[in-house]
């Protein structure tokens, strides 16, 4: 199965429940703490892809959840450097494996390109705490 590294936030219980599904699918995970990463932005933007700016962002953040930030209004060099300064903004969890990377937890996705057991109850992608 695959090498996978695993960027998540400590205590998430939605990113437990996504690692929970990737080692019972035979997948090997080095796990990492997203919120003390020394980002910079030509380590982060290859996370994104082609994805629209305000899917790059948590929307279970605090800042994002009180409307403090206007997605809408960023461009890619402002966005990255506000996840930058409080990493608690990125979209959890990311995921790299091999030259591929992905932010967030696209069951279907995931199982396209990593492969996951099915069979069980879905895992989905956002705060399992709300």
């Amino acid at each position: 199965m695959a090498q996978v590294i695993f960027y998540e936030k400590p205590g998430c219980v939605g990113n437990a429940r996504q690692k929970a599904l990737l080692i019972a699918s035979g997948h090997d995970l080095d796990v990492r703490n997203l919120l003390a990463e020394p980002w910079s932005a030509e380590t982060l933007r290859p996370f994104f892809g082609a994805k629209p700016i305000p899917q790059w962002f948590n929307a279970s953040a605090p800042k994002i959840k009180a409307g403090a930030i206007d997605l809408a209004a960023l461009n890619e060099d402002a966005a990255l450097a506000l996840m930058i300064a409080e990493p608690i903004l990125i979209r959890r969890p990311l995921i790299q494996s091999g030259d591929r990377r992905e932010a967030g937890f696209d069951q279907a996705a995931i199982d396209a390109w990593l492969g996951l057991r099915q069979g069980g109850a879905p895992v989905f992608d956002g705060c399992a705490m709300e």
